[in-house]
C-alpha cells in the first residue's frame, strides 16, 4: 500500500510538473503585438499583429500556423533583427500552410514591394527588390481586397 502510494504521489508530482511547464512555454510563446496601420488611397487599413524582433522570431516567422485572424499577420521589425541597416530582405514559404501577402516597407515606412498571394510550403525566395527596414505579413489577398498598393505609408505603435 505505501509503494502504491508513493507511485501515485510521483505521479501527480510529475504531472503538475509537466503541466506547470507547459504553461510557460505557452506563455513564452505569446509574441508582444502591435497595431499597423496601412494608409491606403481608401482610407486606413488596420492590423493587429504579432512582432518578431529577434532573429529566432524572424527565422520562425508564421511557420506552422493556420489560424491568422483576418486582422492578424506579422511584423519583422526591426529587419534584420541582427542589426547593421536596412537590406535587401528574402522570404520564403517553407513551412508555411497559409496563402500570405508580403509588404516589403521602406526606411520611410513607405512599401517598396509586395509578394502577393505567396504560395504555402514553396522554397521560392520572395525579395524586396531594394533595402527594407521591416517586413509586413498579412493573410493571402488582403492586399488587393482592402485596396493596399506600393508606395503607401505603413505605420505601427511604438514607431
Amino acid at each position: 500500500m505505501k509503494v502504491a502510494f508513493a507511485a501515485a504521489a510521483l505521479f501527480v508530482s510529475t504531472a503538475c510538473k509537466v503541466d506547470a511547464g507547459a504553461n510557460a512555454d505557452s506563455q513564452q510563446n505569446v509574441a508582444a503585438k502591435v497595431q499597423v496601420t496601412v494608409h491606403a488611397k481608401a482610407g486606413p487599413r488596420q492590423f493587429n499583429v504579432e512582432v518578431a524582433r529577434t532573429a529566432a522570431e524572424q527565422e520562425r516567422g508564421l511557420m506552422f500556423r493556420t489560424n491568422l485572424p483576418a486582422d492578424g499577420g506579422m511584423l519583422f521589425a526591426p529587419y534584420p533583427a541582427e542589426g547593421g541597416g536596412p537590406r535587401e530582405a528574402s522570404f520564403w514559404m517553407k513551412n508555411t500552410p497559409s496563402a500570405l501577402d508580403i509588404l516589403f516597407i521602406r526606411p520611410d515606412g513607405t512599401i517598396a514591394a509586395i509578394a502577393e498571394n505567396a504560395v504555402p510550403y514553396s522554397e521560392q525566395p520572395l525579395k524586396s527588390g531594394e533595402p527594407v527596414s521591416a517586413v509586413l505579413e498579412i493573410n493571402g489577398g488582403k492586399s488587393a481586397e482592402l485596396g493596399i498598393a506600393v508606395g503607401d505609408k505603413v505605420t505601427w505603435t511604438g514607431r
